[in-house]
């Protein structure tokens, strides 16, 4: 029960919470669970969770089945840290959630890519190996 005490809580912001914010959520979760608890949503969430992101989620091991979720979801949880990981949630983030512990890191959206597959695939990689870079440092985390 200590442990879950000392486990700090972070929500990934992103628009449609289909892609990044997803993304984020599985990585921390997956890969740094034991210091962090993460969570995502958006503030215009489009309502599923992109099958690409699916995708190269599970290329890195890493099964996630993430609902897309509306940021008032979290109106009542008490947060560490909100991640804002794109542009127009930075501008629109409630004011609820308050700016002393918040952070924007913005990341393309994959989602918005034209082209084969082959070159969208390779966006979600891109933008998937970025996260998977950028964001533990912004949590504290260490390579070990």
């Amino acid at each position: 029960m200590l442990k879950d005490a000392l486990v700090k809580k972070v929500l990934f912001l992103c628009t449609g919470n289909s892609c990044r914010s997803q993304i984020a959520e599985a990585v921390v979760n997956t890969l740094h669970g034991g210091q962090w608890q993460a969570f995502s949503a958006g503030t215009d969430p489009v309502g599923y969770t992109h099958p690409m992101a699916i995708e190269v989620l599970a290329e890195m091991g890493i099964q996630h089945q993430g609902l897309s979720k509306h940021v008032d979801t979290f109106k009542n949880i008490e947060l560490d840290l909100v991640i804002t990981v794109c542009d127009s949630a930075a501008s629109t983030c409630p004011t609820w959630l308050g700016n002393e512990n918040q952070r924007h890191i913005g990341f393309n959206d994959p989602a918005q890519i034209t082209g084969s597959e082959q070159e969208i695939l390779t966006g979600f990689r891109q933008v998937r190996d970025l996260i998977t870079a950028e964001i533990p440092p912004i949590l504290g985390i260490r390579d070990s």
